[in-house]
């Protein structure tokens, strides 16, 4: 009876030692594939991906590949993307903005003020009661007096465009005619006649305004 159960123990022992060994195989098969996963995804996602769209973007788009910039007597001066301060009644004005410094591109934000905070709506009806006497009588377009979602909209409505002719016009010594042809040349229409509303690009449109100037 004492030898059977001794033979019975060492038999149980023998059992186990394997379990215990694939136990241990396993945890660290585990531990293995963890690594491998996280080296991978992060040399595919993390480098290989990002600089195969970076030299694609560069070899179909490279004018928006390297910031949409604006030359001028081969200097740069801007980004079409990015609105830029004008003050100047020569020039005209882009959207309000509610970035810190003016239109800085490392403070992009927008307004966090309710529709129903004083302090919204006396600083709204401030740059109404400005604008107007510009042009006495007529209605102030909404976006010359409220900020974009990112604070650096680099373009202005059409009718914002058009409200500021007059302004230009008289400031420059040219005819109002003339700036309103100039208008009508830089407003870009929706993407594929779909998406965004027509819209006029401040800088664009102040570049050439320097050029009929001339």
């Amino acid at each position: 009876m004492h030898a059977s159960s001794g033979s019975l123990i060492a038999h149980e022992e023998l059992a186990h030692k394997p379990a215990q060994s694939a136990g241990g195989e396993s945890v660290h098969s585990v531990w293995k594939t963890a690594i491998l996963f996280t080296i991978v995804t992060t040399v595919l996602l993390g480098i290989v991906y990002p600089l195969a769209m970076a030299g694609i973007a560069e070899f179909l788009f490279p004018h928006q590949a390297n910031g949409s910039l604006i030359l001028r007597n081969g200097h740069v001066i801007g980004s079409e993307l990015i609105a830029q301060s004008f003050t100047s009644d020569k020039y005209f004005h882009p959207r309000p903005s509610a970035a810190g410094n003016g239109y800085d591109a490392t403070s992009s934000s927008g307004t966090n003020l309710a529709q129903s905070n004083a302090k919204l709506a006396t600083r709204i009806q401030g740059d109404i009661d400005a604008l107007q006497k510009q042009n006495p009588g007529e209605p102030v377009p909404i976006d010359m007096v409220t900020t974009s979602g990112s604070g650096l909209d680099p373009d202005i409505t059409p009718d914002g465009a058009f409200y500021q002719a007059p302004r230009v016009a008289k400031a420059r010594g040219i005819n109002e005619d003339k700036v309103r042809e100039l208008i009508e040349k830089h407003i870009s229409q929706r993407q594929l006649g779909l998406w965004g509303e027509p819209r006029v690009n401040v800088l664009e449109l102040n570049i050439a305004l320097d050029q009929l100037s001339k």
